[in-house]
């Protein structure tokens, strides 16, 4: 008998690419490389199948399904999930919470909508990927990591004091649109009232 370990498909966070206009596919190759449940929006479709990607789900308009049949052969086993470009993302996330996924990586999804997210937080670990930087929430309201000599980005609610504590000191700051710090090598801790996101380059 077998002793390897299969990983149940949904433990694997989901990948789902809203959008692809600044995604390449060496930035979210990494992701993919344990064959995760893969969700695509219509307007990313050609792209993503140019990679060669197994595609599980493609949220579509009605119309754009319609036209587009023969996907459901040529990327056998797919699905067709009916949404509109209003409400892609919910449907996306409702679909991945129904089929029992614990998290996804957001392709192409902006940072500055995460509030957007909130409904979906208490099941979901959500990680968003945005040109070249990696963004994911901090629910606990308290960062401590070791980070090397970088730039982070801190997003959360508008005027909200962070503290900020690292070699170079202490200071607390409120967060403003993309409030960028320049942090040491070495363990970064950062404090809030409020969950707030941290976005790293990738």
């Amino acid at each position: 008998m077998s002793s390897h370990h299969f990983v149940k498909e949904q433990q694997e966070p989901a990948v789902f690419l809203l959008n692809t206009q600044q995604v390449k596919y060496d930035q979210v190759a990494s992701l993919l490389e344990w064959v995760p449940t893969v969700l695509v929006w219509e307007e990313c479709l050609e792209e993503v199948m140019s990679w060669g990607v197994k595609i599980d789900v493609i949220l579509a308009t009605e119309e754009f399904q319609l036209k587009n049949m023969h996907l459901l052969e040529e990327q056998y086993p797919v699905r067709f999930l009916r949404s509109s470009d209003t409400s892609v993302l919910e449907n996306g996330l409702h679909y991945l919470h129904a089929s029992q996924h614990s998290g996804a990586y957001l392709v192409g999804f902006s940072h500055t909508k995460v509030s957007e997210l909130d409904p979906f937080m208490q099941w979901m670990d959500l990680t968003v990927f945005e040109d070249r930087w990696r963004f994911y929430p901090i629910k606990s309201m308290h960062f401590k990591k070791w980070l090397p000599k970088n730039t982070i980005e801190i997003y959360g609610e508008e005027g909200m004091p962070v503290e900020i504590s690292n070699s170079n000191g202490l200071i607390i700051l409120p967060l403003h649109h993309a409030t960028q710090v320049d942090v040491p090598e070495g363990i970064t801790e950062i404090k809030a009232s409020k969950i707030f996101w941290i976005g790293e380059r990738v």
